[in-house]
């Protein structure tokens, strides 16, 4: 039965991976290795714009946007910026997420227009 067992662990997916990307503008998560999702960012001054955020069909239903999202924000904070939701989930997220709070700033139509021009919208 131990061998049984340790085949299992051996096989078990392992905790979901997050990077941030700078070239490409984006944090990924990543699950055994495989792209499962991203949040996409522009960086305005000391300002990190959030914009998107998408997880493939394939990783639906496990939770890997609030991890995604939730280590972005750490990141954010972690670098000292401060952060925009433009992105409705990211929006969302920081209602239920308050200790994000102190470095959260507003959406507004400057951001907005900003934003569009930089993704040439």
């Amino acid at each position: 039965m131990s061998d049984t067992n340790d085949t299992n662990e051996q096989t078990a997916t392992t905790a979901p991976v997050v990077r941030r990307v700078d070239a490409r503008h984006r944090y990924e998560i990543l699950v055994d290795g495989d792209h499962a999702g991203l949040t996409a960012y522009r960086d305005r001054d000391d300002r990190r714009v959030f914009f998107h955020t998408e997880i493939d069909d394939a990783f639906a239903g496990r939770g890997l946007a609030a991890i995604l999202v939730a280590q972005a924000l750490a990141d954010v904070r972690a670098s000292g910026m401060r952060i925009v939701p433009v992105c409705p989930y990211v929006a969302k997220f920081l209602t239920r997420h308050t200790e994000f709070e102190d470095i959260t700033d507003p959406v507004t139509p400057e951001v907005l227009t900003w934003l569009d021009a930089r993704l040439g919208r």
